[in-house]
């Protein structure tokens, strides 16, 4: 199993930079990349922090892929 996101289109939405995304949430521009792209499963800490960011339940934001 797998973590998808929508991440990304949250971040376009909001009209955020990869850059500002990373700043509000205490990671690196490097590891929001590697969200984005799939390549990164977060803890469950920086998965609570992007959807409180975001004003999103946890589960608009991540969902499991079989």
């Amino acid at each position: 199993m797998s973590v998808n996101n929508n991440i990304q289109k949250l971040r376009a939405k909001a009209e955020l930079t990869q850059e500002e995304l990373a700043d509000s949430v205490g990671v690196t521009r490097q590891t929001v990349i590697a969200l984005e792209k799939g390549d990164y499963t977060p803890s469950v800490l920086l998965a609570l922090k992007i959807s409180k960011f975001f004003k999103k339940p946890v589960d608009k934001v991540f969902s499991i892929k079989k």
